[in-house]
């Protein structure tokens, strides 16, 4: 899934992470009781696998508390502070990068799901279509750019210095090995940048601005690849917590058939489920802080 930061927080989350963060320290895990639920935070609390996914923690034993954020930045930080137990929201480049900056060591401990980025055309029905010298539009931010990148090197479009990496910028284009040159626009103008290039990498979240499908898509990188593996989606968990049994718990719930159905028509069909496990996941992550703290 893209992630699309917004200005605030749900009103009641914000005020209790205050609370948390003026105490300085991360509390431990809840017991999972109706007196100390597990507190799961998450950006998509509307959704109506949350109310499936809390059922179906009821009927194991474990009480959770679904807390919504608005701000993308809030559910780890309210997880650093303690305030959390779990959160669900992001993938692993977004998790490197709030680690990184913050100095933390938030754990994943379970996957979800690949939200395939797919590239789009209203001027031409395939790859084999697009001219030698086409333009493409891609997003202009950081973590999209980079992805964005990526999948059009996985098409054939485009060669990246070094072969590419979830940090790579239009400078890592190398031109003479490339087909098509990229045009960084703001996300929400990809769309709209359909009519004036051969092709556009637009974000899930846009794709219905240009009247289109997913299933439009002339192509889209494959949620098993290498270049995926940052954009795993994940549960994250403080270090400390990242073998509890109550928590694993709730990983294994939300991959219970009627939870992952939900899951996948949120998503309209697009989502992937992944079950990478723990120590998948934290390698994937460590390579990514690696290739962070060397930039």
């Amino acid at each position: 899934m893209t992630l699309r930061p917004t200005l605030l927080a749900a009103g009641a989350a914000a005020s209790v992470l205050a609370l948390a963060a003026c105490s300085g320290e991360a509390a431990a895990t809840s017991a999972g009781t109706s007196d100390d639920p597990i507190r799961v935070g998450v950006v998509s609390a509307g959704e109506d696998y949350w109310d499936t996914f809390a059922e179906a923690a009821a009927a194991e034993g474990i009480e959770v508390e679904i807390v919504n954020f608005s701000d993308y930045q809030l559910p780890n930080q309210g997880l650093s502070d303690g305030d959390l137990d779990l959160n669900q929201f992001q993938h692993l480049q977004f998790l490197a990068g709030y680690n990184a900056a913050r100095g933390e060591d938030l754990t994943p401990i379970g996957a979800t799901a690949v939200y395939p980025l797919g590239l789009y055309s209203t001027a031409h029905a395939s790859l084999e279509e697009i001219p030698a010298g086409g333009q493409v539009a891609i997003p202009n931010d950081e973590t999209n750019q980079a992805r964005a990148l990526l999948v059009l090197q996985d098409a054939g479009l485009v060669t990246l210095r070094d072969g590419g990496s979830s940090f790579s910028t239009p400078a890592d284009v190398i031109a003479e090995e490339s087909r098509v040159t990229v045009t960084p626009v703001d996300a929400a103008q990809t769309a709209i940048a359909l009519a004036d290039v051969d092709a556009s990498i637009i974000n899930n979240d846009f794709v219905g601005d240009a009247g289109l499908t997913e299933d439009d898509a002339i192509f889209t990188d494959d949620p098993d690849s290498a270049a995926a593996a940052p954009y795993i989606n994940v549960w994250v968990a403080r270090s400390a917590d990242a073998e509890d049994e109550t928590l694993q718990q709730l990983v294994d719930i939300y991959h219970s058939p009627e939870v992952e159905a939900g899951v996948l028509e949120a998503s309209g069909g697009t989502g992937v489920v992944k079950d990478n496990d723990a120590a998948d996941l934290q390698a994937i992550l460590d390579g990514i802080e690696t290739d962070l703290a060397g930039r």
